[in-house]
């Protein structure tokens, strides 16, 4: 079967499998192994270790690539040690160019552990590109780009980004975790690696934790697989079952996912207690033509400040939720409510996190899957 003559929605069931070659099994079964027997020395099937590889990290790992209209994908337990690879590639005295608005996690990583070992961090706002070159130096060596952003939900133009990276010879990752490739696919936008928490939309179902690279370079495949098998940050074949059965309903999921964060974003922004909602699909959000550009909708991802809100308005708010969980995480079928400030960003600095918008009263919500009445009967009754 030729995955690139197959729509997106096919790929999802498809993209990169065949029957198990055993029994012809329809879905790849749980080798729940650690090694392989060899005929002789160094003759094997193909597997040896299962730190190396394993036959049902491999079917998610061809899964991954195909949705992102990539060659090879990389499966790692969680999304932070798929980072960490990505920053592997790098030397002592290297620098990083990232967004100034980041998941708190890959923040802490850079900052509190890569830096030590020399390599610099500029975090800057990169809604416009074209200010990007000017942070640009001869150690340069990685753009990292979240888009839409977490929490604020900023747009990142990919495309434009990246004809920056090629001219300086400078790396690309995209983190597309909020995305997903239903909404867009950074590796035809010019990305060199797209980079996901595999927990959150791909699983789909907040059971699992895994994180995912995918790239198109042979060579740059050869060094990204060469960090996983030495630094051994894998999952395992259970992890990789669940993330490539939660693959085969991405497509429907998602679908629900934008629907039901529309009729969420759109009733919060008329709500008289909202003082600001953010969200790629309003027409007077930043860089809107961009995201109806590169994404083919605008997620299930919303975050909000109430009207004059402090810290306490809005843990009061997120405590009175019933419908949606008061949780970290993201992109599972439930509705989730986080509070950036003290939870997912909570490692970085307040004067720091304030910069780019992540206030104390900032609420984030993760629109789930559920009717669409429930969940606005449920922030209703919160917002009294």
């Amino acid at each position: 079967m030729d995955d690139k003559k197959l729509k997106f929605n096919s790929k999802t069931i498809h993209g990169g499998q065949q029957p198990d070659a055993a029994y012809g099994a329809v879905m790849p079964p749980i080798y729940q192994t650690s090694t392989y027997a060899q005929s002789t020395p160094g003759s094997h099937k193909g597997y040896e270790y299962s730190r190396s590889a394993n036959p049902t990290r491999t079917a998610l790992e061809k899964s991954l690539a195909s949705i992102e209209n990539g060659t090879y994908g990389l499966a790692f337990a969680s999304g932070l040690a798929a980072i960490d690879a990505i920053i592997k590639l790098l030397n002592p005295g290297d620098e990083v160019l990232s967004t100034n608005d980041l998941y708190g996690g890959s923040y802490r990583l850079f900052r509190q552990v890569f830096e030590k070992f020399g390599i610099k961090f500029t975090f800057i706002g990169m809604q416009d590109a074209e200010k990007i070159e000017g942070y640009i130096s001869d150690k340069t060596r990685l753009i990292w780009v979240e888009t839409p952003t977490n929490p604020m939900m900023n747009i990142i133009d990919i495309e434009a980004v990246s004809v920056i990276a090629r001219k300086h010879k400078i790396l690309l990752a995209v983190d597309n975790t909020f995305a997903t490739p239903y909404l867009q696919t950074p590796l035809d936008l010019g990305a060199d690696i797209v980079m996901h928490s595999a927990t959150k939309y791909l699983g789909g179902h907040s059971d699992v934790v895994v994180g995912a690279l995918v790239v198109k370079d042979k060579e740059l495949a050869t060094r990204l697989y060469f960090i996983q098998n030495a630094s051994g940050a894998v999952c395992g074949p259970m992890d990789s079952f669940l993330v490539l059965r939660g693959i085969k309903t991405l497509h429907v999921r998602m679908q629900r996912h934008c629907e039901n964060g529309k009729a969420i974003a759109e009733y919060l922004a008329q709500h008289p207690k909202i003082e600001k909602v953010y969200w790629p699909g309003f027409k007077d959000q930043a860089n809107h033509d961009i995201a109806k550009h590169q994404m083919n909708d605008f997620g299930g991802m919303i975050s909000f400040v109430p009207k004059g809100g402090s810290y306490e308005d809005a843990i009061n708010i997120a405590e009175k939720l019933r419908v949606f969980t008061l949780a970290e995480s993201l992109g599972g079928v439930e509705s989730l409510v986080g509070h950036p400030a003290s939870m997912t960003h909570a490692s970085i600095p307040k004067e720091e996190r304030e910069k780019s918008g992540v206030v104390d009263a900032l609420i984030r919500l993760s629109v789930g899957i559920e009717d669409e009445a429930d969940l606005i009967a449920d922030l209703e009754q919160a917002l009294v």
